[in-house]
C-alpha cells in the first residue's frame, strides 16, 4: 500500500541519489528536458523553489511512500496545464528504488494521482507523455484507463538518436466508469 504526500525540501537529495551513476538517457526518460546530467541538488532545488513553489503555478509534486515501511521510494508530479478546460498532466514519475519496480506500485500510485486530480483538483482530463519503447509504463498507464491519443515521431533527442513519444489521456467520465 502506498501513500502520497507533498514533497519537502529535505526529500530532494533522495532524487539526486536515485540518479547517481545513471545515464543521461535515464534522466531524460523520467524527467524530460528540465534537468541535465549529471543531476545535482542545485538543479533539483532550483526546480523546486523557482517552478513548483512559484505563485500562480498549480504543480503538485508528491513523494511516494510505502505505508508499511514508511519508505520514500519515488516521486510523481501532477500539474495543471489548461486552467480554463481543467486539464492536468502527470509527469516526472519515478520509482527511484530499483527493488520496488515491477510490483504493481506504479499502478497504485497512478490510481491515487487520478483520484486527487479528478476529485480534489476537479480536472476533467489528465494527460501524460511516454516514450514508445517504455512498454512497462505504457501497460501500467493503460491498466488504469489511459488511452493513446497521439504519436509524436522524433519527440526528444537522446544519446543514440531521437525517441518517439505517445501522448496518452484519461477523461474524468471514463475514470468514473472504471474506478
Amino acid at each position: 500500500m502506498i501513500k502520497l504526500e507533498h514533497i519537502e525540501k529535505e526529500d530532494l537529495k533522495k532524487i539526486v541519489e536515485w540518479n547517481k551513476n545513471k545515464s543521461d538517457d535515464y534522466l531524460l526518460q523520467w524527467a524530460g528536458p528540465i534537468y541535465t546530467s549529471p543531476l545535482t541538488l542545485e538543479q533539483v532545488n532550483d526546480y523546486y523553489f523557482n517552478t513548483i513553489k512559484k505563485e500562480g503555478f498549480n504543480i503538485n509534486v508528491f513523494k511516494i511512500q510505502l505505508v508499511d515501511k514508511n519508505g520514500f521510494i519515488g516521486t510523481i508530479e501532477l500539474r495543471e496545464i489548461d486552467k480554463s478546460n481543467k486539464v492536468g498532466k502527470v509527469c516526472r514519475f519515478l520509482i527511484g528504488e530499483d527493488n520496488c519496480r515491477g510490483k504493481g506500485i506504479g499502478t497504485q500510485v497512478l490510481k491515487e494521482v487520478l483520484r486527487i486530480g479528478f476529485e480534489d483538483l476537479e480536472f476533467k482530463k489528465i494527460t501524460l507523455g511516454v516514450f514508445d519503447f517504455n512498454h512497462g509504463a505504457i501497460k501500467c498507464y493503460e491498466n488504469v484507463g489511459f488511452i493513446k491519443e497521439k504519436f509524436l515521431e522524433n519527440a526528444r533527442k537522446a544519446s543514440e538518436g531521437y525517441w518517439n513519444l505517445y501522448e496518452m489521456s484519461i477523461s474524468k467520465i471514463n475514470w468514473k466508469k472504471i474506478k
